[in-house]
């Protein structure tokens, strides 16, 4: 719930000047809300609206006039805008939310001293520091952040899908990681280039075949470019139709950091894919270990991929309907009411 003496305008600054002008919440926008991301951000807004209060994007509190009503301000991981508010007796800074792990943006991680002295709480995947450093870190001020996800069900036309591919299917970006410890791009790229030869994997995503891109210069890239073109089917318009396709999909994070569990393994659940999923190292605390196969478990991809055909249709449809009450559950709920316990905290 709001509180009650909560001030009648909240503004987020969202993560691109793409979503300004309130396009935060235009889930009519099919560009901007691709696989429904922005869902979670219409309900609040929407929650907001029902107590008679409103949430904007702080591209207009940068442009009003200071004011004697205050205005609460959250970030969405923008470090440019907030230090101008920092004198204004208008504005309260309430949460900086940090979604990109350290190997996307380090930048955030090494500003949470600062962020922590300016924020009354700082959201991030985890409070023990794993992945980064607490040195002057105002740690009270620390929260765990869960994902936002849009659905608390399951995408029924897609996960009662009967048909699939006996396969393995990987849709992702193509991107150049920073140097950072527990990088999972090129253990993705690793796998793919195992699994590959045996014929089992088919890849989805932007910028594979950009070899002149900058996300294309690295080495595990160009080592393995001719592999990666022969599993490459294109981009693909919904994660949800593809994933249906396929039995299986392989669910590796950016990087393997506690607390740190995005979409990606939601988007199997909600379509009724086993994930193989590598990433947050307590993934076992987060999502129950009967959703997913837990990739740490093999040696070896073809492991790997051996074992994952040894698990039988009954198996199989046990592990779906395991995703599905736990994105129903208290549990899976955290992921869903993100939102509501970061703007309607007391």
């Amino acid at each position: 719930m709001i509180p009650d003496n909560a001030p009648d305008m909240t503004y987020v600054d969202p993560p691109s000047p793409a979503y300004y002008e309130d396009r935060l919440f235009d889930i009519s926008n099919a560009t901007l809300n691709r696989d429904d991301s922005l869902v979670p951000y219409a309900r609040v807004r929407q929650a907001f609206r029902a107590a008679g209060k409103d949430l904007r994007t702080a591209d207009y509190l940068m442009k009003a006039p200071k004011g004697e009503a205050v205005s609460n301000y959250y970030s969405l991981g923008v470090l440019d805008n907030y230090k101008a508010l920092l004198e204004r007796a208008d504005v309260c800074l309430k949460a900086f939310i940090i979604f990109e792990p350290p190997v996307v943006d380090p930048r955030l991680y090494k500003a949470l001293p600062e962020l922590t002295a300016a924020f009354e709480t700082v959201y991030v995947h985890n409070t023990i520091g794993d992945g980064y450093s607490l040195k002057g870190v105002d740690l009270s001020k620390l929260r765990q952040l869960y994902w936002p996800q849009p659905r608390d069900e399951v995408i029924l036309q897609c996960w009662e899908r009967s048909e699939r591919l006996d396969r393995i299917v990987v849709i992702n970006g193509n991107h150049i990681p920073r140097k950072v410890p527990h990088e999972l791009y090129s253990k993705r790229i690793e796998a793919m280039a195992a699994l590959a030869p045996l014929g089992v994997v088919d890849l989805y995503g932007r910028g594979w075949a950009k070899w002149w891109s900058r996300a294309s210069m690295w080495l595990p890239y160009w080592r393995n470019r001719k592999t990666l073109m022969s599993i490459y089917k294109g981009a693909c318009d919904s994660k949800y139709e593809v994933l249906s396709q396929y039995k299986f999909s392989l669910c590796f994070e950016n990087m393997a950091m506690k607390g740190y569990v995005t979409e990606k393994i939601f988007d199997c659940l909600y379509s009724g894919t086993i994930p193989l999923y590598l990433g947050a190292p307590d993934i076992a605390a987060l999502v129950p270990s009967n959703t997913y196969v837990d990739c740490r478990a093999f040696k070896s991809w073809s492991e790997a991929y051996d074992a994952m055909m040894k698990i039988t249709p009954a198996e199989i449809m046990k592990m779906r309907n395991a995703g599905r009450n736990f994105i129903r559950s208290e549990d899976g709920l955290k992921f869903y009411d993100s939102l509501n316990h970061v703007f309607f905290a007391d």
